[in-house]
């Protein structure tokens, strides 16, 4: 795949003499506009040719430099929920020359990241996480006496989840100098009210108003029982006129005090009331409209398209793809199969969290909108959602990203584990995701969910096995069941159109051998099978098996296996920490197995940087080479190794 741009090189005026936010304060306003423009072109020029989070990066071109330029980072700290919103923020602050390297093997995160810069106060991938940080830090600035100001800023899809409101309700209690930016790019406004609430904004965040309203309130004070009664008086005056005109209520019932919506794309309105409520006490939430994509008109028209995007053509906006057909993804398997089975089975309902079309659940979103939900970014909503159907004989298809899941763990456990129901959890990008990295790769699941009582875990080799997993988890209907299986496309296997139910906790035996055993679970299994034929050049017959089950293990076939081999290999795309291999393992020992020599294969007891999954199996020894090597070099083959090397350079 060949890629091209057909635009030509940028040209830069302002953006190359900005490296730190400090750069920023020797701008006019008039210069923060242009060089609001430039950031776009060079936003729009890198992630064309890489790819990343468009849109969101986009929408907060001139909010990131107001609040870079009121503000005082990093003595000020500044908390970006989640980084979709923060590629701005690290072009800013000393990032611009390795931009390019965005989410690359070896380069710069996708996300805010505490290690990489100072600027970076908390790291996140996890939305809703910002206010909760915030309220920490300026507690613990008050703690030592200092005065700096804290501002989180955080995305209206962010504010669906309860984490904000509890932060929120937490923030006003303990009466914390602290601000929040609403980020709003969805909320519609009529023009009549935005200007009734703009002006009313204006008023009461003005300097005037604020010393006027300061001087009133001690003079009140003054007064006794006369001076209560004028406090409660203009309290309900001020608070009923912002009921009627804006849409803070809610946020001023939790203890702050709202001002807004802002046009977030102006950049001297944006400044002007920054400088205005920096210095006001209490919490303050600042709302801001900002339009997804701004500045680029694919991104504007298909915001959904252009969050996150793969390389594509920067004047046209047409994605590049591959030049040879792939097999369909994983996730369109599941979407068309949800559909399938939801058109058979009348109590099938399809669940997401803020991911119809990252789950493939659009599909059944358009074909069967009534037995579709999305809950927002609320995956414990999500999972007590599934589990009160789920008690009245529906079957909810749970479908939730490995990494966000551990989220809801409680959930998992006590709603819908401990009560036996019958929810399905469809488990994508389990294993190693890519580029979004540390934060998004599903390296833990098969681990915390196999020490839960109940629970059914499996995982599809390919994506025909998917089907018939899904299948076979809608109709066992003994307690909860979780299918876990990776981002991106399937094998290429044919897919047939009817389904077959697979034996809870049976394995099937893919290749017989006599000198060691692989048993594989999940996307390893096909590397396990091209690592058996690798192993054979060495004269190394192996075994291999697809276990399908983690929970419950296939113990029969282990039994016999434990019998006749003294070398065992697990492979799995999960950390070795409590996953497939130590299963296997704990099992072994149950029995009392002796004379066995384990190797445990998968992710190892860290955080996996990012990169594309091909680099990172290739460094993690998980590709086909590298399961080989790795038997190899355990069990001690290496000088059958450089035996066979040695013949091999002499028939060259």
């Amino acid at each position: 795949m060949e890629i091209k741009n057909s635009q030509p090189e940028l040209k830069l005026q302002i953006l190359p003499k900005v490296n730190s936010p400090d750069d920023l304060k020797q701008l006019s306003v008039q210069e923060l506009e242009v060089l609001a423009g430039e950031i776009r072109e060079f936003i729009i020029d890198v992630i064309s040719k890489v790819g990343g989070h468009l849109g969101a990066s986009l929408g907060v071109v001139e909010l990131t430099l107001a609040v870079h330029y009121v503000f005082n980072a990093p003595r000020d700290k500044i908390i970006w929920d989640t980084g979709h919103q923060g590629y701005v923020h690290k072009i800013i602050t000393g990032r611009r020359d390795v931009f390019h390297t965005i989410r690359q093997f070896r380069g710069i995160s996708g996300f805010l990241k505490r290690s990489e810069s100072i600027y970076d106060v908390f790291g996140a991938g996890h939305a809703s996480t910002s206010i909760s940080a915030a309220l920490g830090i300026a507690t613990a600035r008050d703690f030592d006496g200092e005065d700096y100001k804290v501002v989180a800023i955080i995305g209206d899809g962010a504010m669906t989840a309860g984490l904000a409101y509890e932060a929120m309700n937490n923030a006003g209690m303990l009466r914390k100098n602290l601000i929040v930016i609403l980020n709003d790019n969805n909320m519609s406004i009529s023009p009549n009210v935005w200007a009734v609430s703009k002006y009313f904004t204006e008023l009461i965040a003005s300097e005037q108003y604020n010393k006027l309203k300061s001087f009133i309130w001690d003079l009140t004070g003054q007064l006794d029982g006369m001076g209560d009664r004028i406090r409660k008086l203009a309290a309900r005056v001020e608070g009923g006129v912002k009921a009627i005109i804006t849409p803070g209520m809610l946020f001023e019932a939790l203890g702050f005090r709202y001002f807004g919506p802002v046009n977030g794309h102006n950049i001297a309105k944006l400044i002007k009331i920054l400088s205005e409520i920096k210095n006001l006490n209490g919490p303050i939430l600042l709302h801001v409209i900002t339009q997804k994509g701004k500045g680029y008109k694919p991104a504007e028209e298909d915001e959904q398209k252009y969050h996150g995007v793969t390389p594509f053509d920067k004047v046209t906006g047409k994605m590049y793809k591959s030049d040879k057909p792939q097999p369909p993804s994983y996730t369109k398997v599941f979407g068309e199969t949800v559909v399938q089975l939801a058109k058979q089975n009348k109590r099938i309902v399809g669940i997401t969290a803020a991911m119809p079309e990252g789950t493939g659940l659009n599909i059944l979103q358009r074909e069967i909108p009534e037995r579709f939900f999305d809950v927002g970014i609320a995956e414990q909503h999500a999972v007590t959602f599934a589990a009160g159907l789920a008690t009245q004989g529906y079957i909810p298809i749970c479908a939730i990203y490995s990494t966000f899941l551990q989220r809801a763990f409680d959930q998992i456990i006590h709603d819908v584990a401990l009560q036996h129901l019958h929810v399905v959890f469809a488990i994508d990008r389990a294993g190693l995701v890519g580029a979004d990295g540390p934060t998004h790769h599903g390296a833990f699941d098969l681990s915390y969910l196999r020490l839960i009582p109940g629970m059914v875990i499996m995982a599809p080799k390919d994506e025909s096995e998917l089907r018939d997993m899904l299948y076979t988890a809608t109709i066992y209907n003994k307690g909860p069941v979780a299918i876990r299986y990776p981002r991106g496309s399937g094998v290429g296997v044919p897919l047939k159109d009817d389904f077959d139910y697979i034996e809870i906790g049976k394995a099937e035996i893919l290749k017989e051998g006599k000198d060691l055993a692989i048993l594989a679970i999940g996307n390893m299994v096909y590397p396990s099978l091209k690592a058996s034929e690798k192993l054979a050049e060495y004269g190394i017959d192996a075994m291999v098996v697809n276990m399908r089950f983690v929970k419950p293990l296939d113990e029969n076939l282990l039994d016999q296996i434990f019998q006749r081999f003294d070398k065992v290999v697990t492979v799995e795309e999960n950390t070795i920490r409590g996953g497939f291999g130590s299963a296997v393992v704990e099992y072994a020992v149950s029995k009392g197995v002796k004379n066995v020599e384990f190797l445990i294969h998968g992710l190892p007891d860290e955080f996996i940087e990012h990169g594309t999954q091909p680099e990172l199996w290739r460094m993690l020894k998980l590709d086909a080479d590298g399961i080989a090597q790795k038997i190899l070099e355990t069990f001690r083959f290496e000088k059958l190794t450089f035996e066979r090397v040695a013949i091999d350079k002499n028939q060259k």
